[in-house]
């Protein structure tokens, strides 16, 4: 393999391994800073009001996500990867060996852009019969 491209694969994955720690650490710290006042109010014998321990103690409610959004990112993800599938072809021409491998990455993307685009369908279609499901 050559060394531009091993330093490329290599740069990416500890890309892939910082970007995972920080979230980890984020999250944990998130969590942390939001018990931080349930301890000082334990520290200080204060009476404390079950809701508001589990408020801070529960995990966090997610919103539903939007499916527009979803739809939007696959729409950007999928013209993104057909960009890069047309770079394919003005490669070919320069460097030969690597017209594959962005021909390669654009079909990802693409991939992952038509996974978005089923997601928000699903979520769509979910959110439509949920009404009808609470009142039967």
């Amino acid at each position: 393999m050559h060394p531009a491209i091993q330093a490329v694969a290599i740069t990416f994955w500890i890309f892939v391994t910082v970007v995972s720690v920080a979230g980890m650490v984020l999250d944990y710290r998130k969590r942390q800073l939001a018990l931080e006042p349930l301890r000082i109010a334990i520290e200080h014998g204060q009476q404390l009001d079950p809701e508001i321990i589990t408020r801070l103690l529960g995990r966090e409610r997610h919103e539903q996500l939007d499916p527009q959004l979803l739809k939007t990112g696959g729409i950007i993800t999928c013209a993104s990867g057909l960009g890069v599938g047309l770079l394919a072809a003005f490669v070919a021409h320069v460097f030969p060996p690597y017209h594959w491998l962005i021909l390669g990455t654009g079909v990802v993307a693409v991939c992952v852009g038509v996974g978005l685009l089923i997601a928000a369908s699903s979520l769509r279609r979910s959110a439509e019969s949920a009404p009808q499901d609470k009142v039967a």
